[in-house]
């Protein structure tokens, strides 16, 4: 078990003295903190943020973060509170304390909501100070470690929980060392069977390859030395989740993953990397298109290096990777990497190399600060949480603007992701996209290497369509932050609309309702301003019949009763086809400006416009108080959608002919379903566009002439 003293000994290799004390007097704070404490294995409960300090200490953290690992259970765990730790320890450990402590003694409805929530406070934290994470990352290191006591539906639970968040959290902030052991303690737990397995059929191949690796090293090494190039190179052996991932996402055998042969040679200066690549590739001949330059494009973590395939020796594939020692640390530690240069020259009284670690954190800096942009626009933790996991991918796709400019995207990244990657304005104004100088559509799925320029206008708003093909979680969340603001306005002027139709007959409108009383109707309400009074109106939350009772008083009613029954028999609300969210034309009748049609006020929904003999308004009918008298516009110049069914003779060129014939009709054919009735006749569905019922009978007329229909009707 490990001791202060051993710990002691380890920091005190890169800490200055005081430092070190600081780190002890931590560790007698927390373990009278946590006296008596038992972990689930029964041993003290102060060996475990020990053990996560440690893991720190490997990394050479500072002393504040090594103070807030030893600490970072006792606000969850004990009665003391942040405030103490402050005084105690500084405003910079208690922030960090504070950062990574779970929010347990807030209820919340499900585990789902509480992971959520503590997942966000986390990443808030984390953006102010960026140790929050490796505090957290090593924290779930060691409970990862030690999770075989407990029980197998937590372990499950825990182990999903760090392959799907915390692992590719370690991934993109470039923490390798710790990411690799979270997979394979993950993969392990999750699948323990399937480990097992893997683990015996790399036992079994270990033997042959040890002879081909020795001579794969040596020819390598010969070579660098005839081309004066020093560095060290070793072999590199897969580590057992990633073999498991290539499997089942390729669809490749165990030994096709396995019989690929890696290396990594590690330099003295940037220059000889490509020296060192040169070699390599006159010695055995590169695969095509496996040639990637990671040192003049770096991954999203900070990540540089040269990779390369190459034909070997034996007929087997060499997987190089090429890299100086600076960039091999970052590789490993990522963005602690800025902490560890930062102690070596401390104790050296050396400066600080190079610029590969202040890359590494600079990128997450940029990562933290589109994380802190989707904290404000979601609309609740669990679509924060779900926007970081889509926001996690490690793939990537290097795209440029027009000015030369690299920008960093998701693999599947299309021309709407990248505009919301320049700027929210340029996304939310987008119409049109240029790649490679050809216009394209929005949708179109950007490649490494392509050059993209965004089209923007004024009046370009975002559609709902985009979050079907978007993949960057900045694009989601701006969209679905605009559609709510954009329905938000829409139900305030209906709720306005909705509550006026109803005032009318008492000769007021909501405008004439004094400022005192209309704070008591908002707060009788439950609602916190007049915008979100009149949104829950027209969202259907709140009838207006019932709020324009609670406007008038009992006496006014009964005196103009004869008057609402007549207003309400001649005055409905007119329906326009353009109100947006607020106003929905379901799809199990299409309504269309002529039909006769009934207005049904859903919550959540604003109004629902059905029509007179939909079937679905039979189980409404006993809910009198949700109906609104509603009529269409008189002259709508817009398109509606309705669907239309005929059974046409088999025979060819049919569907192009009543294709063709519905288009003469000045209607655009939106959908086509088609299904085999016998062998004589096929059933066709067309959902198409008209402007009102007139036209669609036009459309119809139309059809009708046709000698190959022989059944033709609306649905």
């Amino acid at each position: 078990m490990l001791t202060i003293a051993e710990l002691s000994k380890v920091v005190g290799t890169y800490l200055q003295p005081e430092q070190v004390q600081k780190v002890q007097r931590a560790y007698q704070f927390g373990a009278r903190a946590h006296e008596g404490q038992k972990r689930a294995s029964g041993e003290p409960y102060i060996h475990h943020p020990l053990e996560v300090a440690n893991i720190l200490a490997d990394m050479h953290m500072d002393h504040q973060t090594l103070m807030a690992a030893i600490l970072h259970d006792v606000i969850e765990d004990t009665p003391t509170a942040k405030d103490e730790i402050r005084k105690k320890f500084g405003k910079g450990v208690a922030e960090l304390v504070d950062g990574v402590s779970k929010l347990d003694k807030i209820h919340f409805e499900s585990f789902a909501e509480a992971q959520a929530n503590n997942f966000r406070k986390m990443l808030m934290a984390m953006s102010d100070d960026i140790r929050v994470i490796l505090v957290k990352l090593a924290d779930r290191l060691h409970n990862m470690r030690t999770i075989d006591v407990l029980k197998p539906e937590k372990r499950r639970r825990i182990a999903r929980e760090t392959l799907e968040v915390y692992a590719p959290i370690a991934l993109r902030l470039g923490v390798n060392t710790i990411r690799l052991e979270l997979e394979e303690l993950g993969f392990a737990t999750l699948y323990p069977m399937r480990h097992r397995i893997l683990s015996e059929q790399i036992n079994k191949a270990r033997g042959n390859r040890k002879e081909v690796i020795s001579k794969i090293r040596t020819s390598l090494k010969r070579r660098m030395r005839q081309e004066k190039i020093p560095g060290q190179i070793m072999g590199r052996e897969k580590h057992l989740y990633g073999i498991y991932q290539k499997m089942r996402e390729q669809h490749l055998s165990f030994s096709e993953v396995y019989d690929v042969y890696a290396f990594r040679i590690i330099v003295d200066e940037f220059d000889t990397c490509y020296r060192a690549v040169g070699t390599v590739h006159n010695m055995y001949k590169p695969v095509p298109g496996k040639f990637k330059d990671y040192i003049a494009i770096p991954k999203a973590n900070g990540y540089q290096s040269l990779h390369t395939v190459l034909f070997g020796p034996y007929g087997v594939p060499i997987e190089i990777q090429i890299r100086t020692r600076e960039m091999n640390d970052v590789a490993e530690v990522g963005i602690a990497a800025h902490w560890l240069y930062k102690s070596e020259g401390k104790k050296s009284g050396t400066k600080e190399r190079g610029s590969d670690r202040s890359s590494a954190h600079r990128r997450a800096r940029e990562w933290l600060r589109n994380i802190v942009e989707m904290n404000k626009t979601a609309g609740n933790p669990k679509e924060f949480f779900e926007n970081v996991k889509i926001d996690l991918f490690p793939d990537e796709a290097y795209v440029f603007t027009p000015k030369g400019k690299i920008m960093e995207l998701p693999m599947g990244s299309t021309a709407v992701d990248f505009a919301y990657a320049i700027h929210t304005d340029v996304g939310n104004h987008c119409v049109g996209a240029r790649i490679n100088r050809k216009l394209a559509p929005l949708g179109t799925v950007l490649s490494t290497g392509d050059t993209v320029r965004i089209i923007t206008a004024e009046s370009g708003r975002p559609n709902p369509a985009w979050l079907n093909y978007v993949v960057t979680a900045k694009a989601r969340t701006q969209i679905r932050h605009y559609l709510k603001n954009l329905q938000n306005s829409e139900a305030i002027a209906l709720g306005k609309r909705l509550l006026n139709r109803e005032l009318e007959p008492f000769d007021i409108t909501f405008q004439d309702i004094p400022e005192k009383d209309m704070q008591r109707l908002i707060s009788e309400n439950k609602e916190e301003s007049a915008d979100d009074f009149f949104a829950s109106i027209g969202l259907g939350n709140k009838m207006a019949p019932l709020i324009a009772r609670q406007v008038v008083s009992l006496e006014q009613l009964s005196s103009v009763q004869e008057k609402r029954e007549k207003y309400d028999e001649h005055i409905p609300l007119i329906i326009s086809g353009t109100e947006g969210m607020v106003v929905t034309l379901p799809k199990c009748c299409y309504p269309i400006p002529g039909d006769p049609i009934h207005g049904y006020v859903s919550s959540g929904r604003g109004i629902v416009i059905h029509r007179q003999n939909c079937k679905n308004i039979v189980d409404f009918r006993n809910q009198q108080e949700k109906w609104v008298q509603v009529e269409w516009e008189k002259d709508i110049d817009r398109d509606f959608s309705v669907k239309i069914s005929m059974s046409v003779k088999n025979q060819r060129g049919v569907l192009a002919t009543v294709a063709a014939t519905i288009a003469d009709a000045n209607a655009n054919i939106v959908h086509v379903d088609m299904a085999d009735s016998d062998d004589l006749y096929t059933a066709l569905r067309f959902t198409i566009e008209v402007n009102n019922r007139v036209h669609l009978a036009q459309v119809l007329r139309k059809v009708r002439l046709l000698k190959s229909i022989s059944q033709l009707t609306r649905m």
